[in-house]
């Protein structure tokens, strides 16, 4: 479900799969552990999750998602509010 004020996903992330390091300068996000183990980096610091965890992110904070484990991990994850183009990659902000 995207916007207009919220977007909500069931998220999957095979084994040894990652998302880059970004930020959002509106809004907040929320990953929810479904199934399976998945590393959060926020701002630097990990945060290792599991089935039943849940971690939010507020705007600025530089988070990394990675699966390093050997197993598919599935996670609900809710920005909010939704902005279109509010992704800001670290590596390439432009």
């Amino acid at each position: 479900m995207k916007g207009p004020r919220m977007n909500y996903a069931i998220v999957q992330f095979p084994p040894n799969t990652d998302f880059q390091a970004h930020y959002h300068e509106i809004m907040e996000e929320n990953f929810y552990i479904l199934e399976g183990k998945i590393d959060i980096i926020v701002d630097d610091v990990l945060h290792t999750l599991t089935k039943g965890q849940f971690i939010h992110i507020e705007p600025s904070e530089v988070h990394y998602v990675k699966n390093p484990y050997e197993e598919t991990v599935k996670m609900v994850s809710t920005l909010a509010p939704f902005v279109v183009k509010d992704k800001i990659d670290v590596d390439n902000p432009n």
